[in-house]
C-alpha cells in the first residue's frame, strides 16, 4: 500500500466530512455527545506493518462489523460513506494509513440512513476510555482505546486534525449526528483512539 503525504490527502479530502447522512424514516432525536478529552497514554506500542481491516468491534456502542468496506473518494472530492444497503457495515478511507501504522486510520459509518437506524446507532454511548478493537486481513488485531470525542458542524469539520499526520498510531471513527434539518443531519461526530494494544518489537 502506498501512503500518502498528509499534504496530499489534506487537498484531497478538504471539507472533508461526511455529506451523505440523511433520514426519511421516523429518526431517534439524533445523536449529541459532549466534547471530552484525555491525556495520551503514557508509554508507546509498536507501530504495525499495513494490513486492511477486516472486522470492526465496538462494544460501547454494540457494534461488530465485518467485512470492511474499502472506501475512496467521491467526484466530487468528498470522502465516500456506505451506501443505504451497506448501512451496516463500517467502511475504511483507503486513502490513508490502515489501522495500527504510524498516522491516522480513518473508520466512517452511518447513524441511521433513509431506510432506519444503521452501524452507528448508539455512538452517543461510547465514552473516553472505551475500546475499538480492528482485526486485520494478516490476522493481527489492533486494539484502540478511545481519547477523545467531539461532535462539529459540518461546515467546519476539522479536517487537519482528523486526516493530518501524527507520529503514532491512531484510529478516527467518523458518523453523523445532531437533530434532522431538511432531511440531513448537519453535524459530524468523530471519536479518536490510539493504538493501545499490538505487537511489539
Amino acid at each position: 500500500m502506498i501512503r500518502r503525504p498528509a499534504a496530499v490527502l489534506l487537498a484531497l479530502v478538504a471539507g472533508g466530512g461526511l455529506a451523505a447522512c440523511s433520514s426519511t424514516h421516523v429518526p431517534k432525536a439524533g445523536a449529541e455527545v459532549v466534547a471530552t478529552a484525555a491525556p495520551r497514554a503514557a508509554g508507546s506500542v509498536a507501530p504495525m506493518a499495513a494490513s486492511k481491516p477486516v472486522r470492526v468491534r465496538i462494544p460501547a456502542a454494540s457494534v461488530d462489523a465485518s467485512p470492511v468496506l474499502d472506501l475512496g473518494l467521491a467526484e466530487d472530492g468528498t470522502v465516500q460513506v456506505p451506501s443505504v444497503a451497506q448501512a451496516e457495515r463500517i467502511g475504511w478511507y483507503d486513502k490513508g494509513v490502515t489501522p495500527g501504522e504510524i498516522g491516522p486510520a480513518v473508520l466512517i459509518g452511518h447513524y441511521d440512513t433513509v431506510e432506519g437506524p444503521a452501524v452507528l446507532k448508539d455512538v452517543e454511548k461510547i465514552k473516553v476510555g472505551d475500546p475499538i478493537v480492528v482485526d486485520r486481513a494478516d490476522g493481527s488485531t489492533a486494539t484502540f482505546t478511545v481519547r477523545e470525542l467531539e461532535q462539529v458542524d459540518k461546515k467546519h469539520f476539522p479536517t487537519r486534525k482528523v486526516y493530518g499526520n501524527t507520529r503514532r498510531p491512531e484510529l478516527r471513527v467518523i458518523t453523523c449526528g445532531g437533530a434532522l434539518r431538511d432531511g440531513h443531519r448537519p453535524d459530524n461526530i468523530v471519536v479518536y483512539a490510539d493504538l493501545t494494544a499490538g505487537p511489539r518489537p
